[in-house]
């Protein structure tokens, strides 16, 4: 009797790197919700010259995610088929240049805010209420407290599925509310900010500000993943959320905030099926309210258990 080959491993197929690989990597503990199955390969590139090998020389058919601190992130319970990249040390830089901020895709939001301070730089102050990292912000054109990342970025560089770099400047970037142009396959890997000289005292002040309205108004000590959905055009999402009745409303482990209901909570039971089902309920009840359709803010990967 003929017996069939065991099927190639993925890590088996994918080239030589001098990052790191791991198979079936936990994700649960990266991601702000707490909950997700696992990477089937987790990649972490030492630089932005292995990352692009990387790419160059993957097999065509391997489908690539790349996942930041996973603060407005949801990972299904069943994992992420084919390698989730992790972008970290190497692409974390901050650095300055007159009033330039030179900024890795994986340096925290609240962390060029800081630099920039220190550096006696304004107009970054935003940053402190964005969570997560720079590479998350250039693709959703982040922002808070009226002010977006379009409003700052002079230039950001990506490389593409083949490994190819590009510089890309404000205006090729097209950003929008929540989004830019930029291909989904393409991996910000870092970005110019322009900034202004001010008064180190009142840009910490501005900061200190941003910082307790965002205490104040936001379940920020929650395992939660962020603002859940984009406000729609002359709305506000959680206005109609709670207009909706959700204010409150669970499902499993899961519930909306009753401090901001923009915001879904894990409360330490929930899965991530829990969570998705519960923002769909909310929006299902919102569209049979108003007959608005709510988009989703927060990224889903992965595949439902």
């Amino acid at each position: 009797m003929m017996v069939s080959p065991k099927p190639m491993r993925l890590i088996d197929r994918l080239p030589e790197v001098r990052g790191g690989y791991r198979e079936n990597a936990s994700l649960a503990a990266t991601t702000w919700f707490r909950v997700g199955g696992p990477a089937e390969v987790l990649f972490r590139p030492a630089d932005r010259d292995d990352l692009a090998a990387f790419l160059a020389a993957k097999p065509d058919d391997v489908p690539v995610t790349v996942l930041g601190v996973g603060s407005n992130l949801l990972v299904r319970d069943g994992g992420i088929p084919g390698v989730t990249i992790r972008l970290g040390k190497g692409f974390a830089d901050i650095a300055r240049d007159g009033n330039i901020v030179k900024a890795g895709a994986a340096a925290l939001d609240v962390n060029v805010a800081n630099a920039a301070r220190d550096w006696g730089l304004g107009g970054l102050e935003f940053l402190v209420g964005v969570p997560g990292t720079m590479g998350g912000a250039l693709r959703m054109n982040a922002g808070a407290y009226g002010k977006e990342m379009k409003d700052v970025v002079l230039a950001a560089e990506a490389i593409d599925a083949s490994g190819t770099l590009h510089y890309a400047t404000n205006g090729a970037l097209c950003f929008e509310y929540r989004s830019s142009c930029m291909p989904a396959d393409w991996i910000f890997i870092g970005a110019e900010l322009k900034a202004a000289p001010d008064d180190i005292a009142a840009i910490a002040a501005r900061m200190t500000d941003i910082q307790a309205k965002r205490e104040a108004s936001q379940p920020v000590r929650t395992r939660t993943g962020g603002s859940t959905f984009a406000n729609p055009p002359g709305a506000k999402a959680w206005e109609l959320i709670d207009a909706a009745g959700c204010r409150g409303l669970t499902r499993g482990g899961a519930k909306v905030s009753e401090k901001h209901c923009n915001f879904l909570i894990n409360d330490g039971e929930a899965t991530a099926a829990d969570l998705e089902d519960l923002g769909d309920d909310v929006r299902a009840r919102v569209f049979a309210k108003f007959g608005v359709d709510l988009h989703w803010e927060i990224k889903r990967v992965g595949v439902r258990a």
